[in-house]
This record gives C-alpha cells, structure tokens and sequence, in this order.
C-alpha cells in the first residue's frame, strides 16, 4: 500500500502502485482491516480513562486510475480517475469502525474474506452502487486466534493470485 495524500481528515492510500500487481484488492483489505482493529483497541483504552476518541470510516475500490507526478517546484505523486472518485464514496458511504468495499473490490476478494452485502446504496455524484463489509478472514485462512492473521493456508492461495492463478 502507497500513501498518497491527505486532505483535510481524509487519508488516501492506493495498491498496485507504481507496479501493477494481483494482489492490490486483498492488500487495500487487510491493510484496511488492521487500521479497523488499531482504532477499536484505542478506542476500548480511551473509553475506560473516560476520554474521547474517534472512529474510523474507510472505504476500498478497485479499479484503474491515472498516476503521475504533478507540481514545477515542490513535486507530489496522485492519482486521478473515477475509481478515486467511487473510492471516496465507499470511504463517505461507510459505517465508522467497518472495511466498506465495492462491488468491484469484493469480486477480487470474495474467496478470502467474510463480507456482507449492504445492498444499493446511494453515493453522492453516483446514484446507487453495491457496498458489502469485511468482516473477517475466512475460515481456515485465518490463524486460530486472530481472525485478522493470515494463515498458512492463505499465503498459499495469495502466492496463487500473486502468479496470476486466479480462484474460482
């Protein structure tokens, strides 16, 4: 995963960047999933010293985009198409505490994770778009313990997708 910017309280990361690779959707996912767990800790510690805390809403398409260098003097990498704009939405459409995903993300990582399907949901600029949450990772591709951790059995199929072996 590559940060790409910030703006305002909004952080934007992409996967397959600068390499294309198969494996950016599951990436984007996990990575999503570990920021989600970070925040549900700092919160539990937070709320039992009474003090505040935020949530985090964050959203994962997946889909092309256009990538370069920008500026004459003070150079900044960004990307630029309509997956950032559908990205955006799914990250405004999004429940705080949750991984919410596209319909395009899910077909990519149906096979390792637990979703559930919201349905339609209306996006600004978008009309209706298929959104689903990540739950987890799926049984017996996550570690006993920690249904975050990837097992064995999953590195396997990721190395799989990593060379292009798509699963059905």
């Amino acid at each position: 995963m590559e940060k790409i910017k910030t703006i305002g309280d909004a952080y934007m990361a992409a996967g397959g960047l600068p390499l294309a690779n198969n494996t950016h959707s599951i990436d984007a996912v996990l990575c999503g999933l570990k920021f989600q767990k970070f925040m549900s800790v700092k919160k539990q510690e937070r709320e039992i010293d009474h003090r505040p805390y935020w949530e985090l809403r964050l959203g994962i398409h997946t889909g092309s985009v256009v990538a370069g260098v920008v500026g004459t003097e003070k150079f900044a990498y960004d990307i630029w198409g309509d997956s950032v704009n559908t990205a955006s939405r799914m990250e405004s459409s999004g429940i705080p505490g949750e991984v919410n995903i596209s319909s395009e993300t899910y077909g990519k990582i149906k096979d390792f994770f637990v979703c559930e399907h919201r349905g339609k949901i209306k996006a600004k600029n978008k009309g209706e778009i298929d959104m689903y949450l990540v739950k987890k990772i799926k049984e017996g591709l996550h570690d006993p313990q920690d249904e975050l951790k990837p097992n064995q059995t999953f590195l396997e199929f990721y190395a799989r997708v990593q060379r292009g072996e798509f699963l059905s």
